[in-house]
């Protein structure tokens, strides 16, 4: 109860910050970054280097009212087949653009609903990209996958064309909860689909659940754990509802007088975290949990741990290509973001050029910082000594500012031989104690509850 109190004294349960998947974070992009930078960024990659490609779908057969992604519904093929085309022009784009032997580290199909492609679209797909690279040695191809929008024959197709890890959206099991926020999806059938995935050879799978739903209490989060837990997972993400009906209208159908309390909310996130640990998951980060012998729990232990716009990962590359409409890419200068209406991307396509519309340009400020919040969000500490040997800055002003965030939290932190720790108590403040690194103006949109 004391550390509920200290933690509430220091804004926990009224704090809104960003969930730091990128640094600055996108609200921060601006139209000074535009294609020209984008094409010249993807030139200067190494020649026979490995990166990273994300693949947006932004098409679903139904939209959950819970979700704040940008979709669109569709209860037809043809949009979706004309967005296909558009993706595989796009990818001829960026095959020409590319310098000679890159190969990809990841794929990733990420959506809205990328099961929603027939099998016929899917081949069409995995072969337009196999025909910009090639997967490098222990590439990982992942996939989002509805247990509502998936079969055999699109399952045949998927490992086919070498997905090694599927990923599933289970948010909660319970009825009410799940009429209440628009996405009915039983455990039967998502256990079915689980089996269905592993029956082709396909045995790595991440999951998704969330907390602060409507209606959520610890005993109905509890039996949703449990039922998630018997698919065994291999990864799990227990990410924060973010109701933002001001921003996402589709969530103005959730009564937001059924959502938890902040510190109901911290509650439920505790009683989640603690079955997975007592199931022998490793935590990872600030929310997600891994079996012991998974890559993220390997990459924790190795200080190898890396954020980017998926969350939590153990991939090295320090280049993501994103493909399609709204999707952000990661370059050693700066970010890049495809225009987020699928229209204007697929005009600019079919214009023969790239739909980036606005980006960051990194300053080595920024990337000092950057590196301090991926820091605090992967190890809970700041290594002085990686920092003053990686980037140009004097060992008083780096002193001084993890002083400043010292201060910021009285009691909160630990302070070793030059470093900053945050202890197992302050943990849940963890987004907070990286705001205190960022310079930007944090009053822009796209900020969340700090729990």
């Amino acid at each position: 109860m004391e550390t509920k109190t200290q933690l509430a004294k220091l804004g926990l349960f009224d704090a809104k910050v960003p969930r730091y998947t990128s640094y600055p974070t996108a609200p921060h992009f601006s139209t000074e970054v535009n294609g020209s930078d984008y094409a010249s960024w993807i030139s200067a990659l190494a020649p026979g280097s490995s990166i990273s490609l994300y693949v947006h779908v932004p098409f679903c057969r139904r939209l959950c009212w819970f979700c704040a992604c940008r979709t669109q519904g569709t209860q037809s093929e043809s949009p979706v087949a004309a967005y296909l085309e558009v993706l595989k022009a796009e990818l001829k784009m960026l095959k020409r653009q590319l310098p000679e032997g890159i190969s990809l580290s990841r794929l990733h199909w990420g959506g809205g609903t990328p099961t929603l492609l027939s099998p016929e679209m899917m081949n069409e797909l995995a072969g337009a990209i196999a025909d910009v690279a090639p997967f490098a040695p222990n590439a990982e191809f992942s996939v989002e996958i509805d247990p509502n929008e998936i079969d055999d024959a699109r399952l045949k197709v998927l490992a086919a064309a070498g997905m090694n890890r599927a990923s599933i959206g289970v948010q909660d099991f319970d009825d009410e909860i799940q009429k209440t926020i628009g996405r009915i999806q039983g455990y039967d059938i998502t256990r079915d689909a689980v089996e269905a995935i592993r029956s082709h050879g396909v045995y790595s799978l991440n999951a998704d659940i969330l907390f602060g739903l409507p209606h959520q209490s610890q005993e109905r989060i509890t039996e949703s754990v449990q039922k998630l837990l018997s698919l065994e997972p291999d990864r799990v993400a227990l990410y924060g509802y973010a109701h933002v009906p001001w921003m996402a209208k589709r969530q103005q159908m959730i009564p937001s007088d059924a959502l938890p309390t902040p510190e109901e909310r911290l509650e439920l996130f505790e009683t989640a975290r603690k079955l997975f640990v007592w199931d022998n998951y490793a935590e990872i980060g600030i929310d997600h949990f891994a079996t012991q012998d998974d890559g993220l729990t390997i990459a924790q232990k190795a200080g190898r741990l890396r954020r980017n716009f998926q969350g939590y990962t153990d991939d090295t590359s320090d280049v993501l290509i994103g493909v399609g409409a709204s999707s952000i890419s990661r370059f050693p200068q700066g970010y890049t973001q495809n225009a987020p209406a699928t229209g204007a991307h697929t005009g600019a396509i079919r214009e023969g050029r790239f739909s980036v519309t606005k980006g960051h340009r990194f300053t080595p400020e920024d990337k000092l910082r950057s590196r301090i919040i991926e820091m605090i969000m992967c190890d809970f500490k700041v290594d002085s000594a990686e920092l003053l040997d990686g980037f140009d800055v004097p060992a008083a002003q780096l002193q001084a500012m993890l002083d400043q965030a010292d201060s910021a939290f009285p009691g909160m932190l630990d302070r070793r031989n030059g470093d900053l720790f945050i202890p197992e108590a302050a943990r849940p403040l963890t987004r907070m104690i990286a705001r205190a690194f960022d310079a930007y103006d944090l009053s822009k949109a796209g900020h969340s509850s700090a729990i």
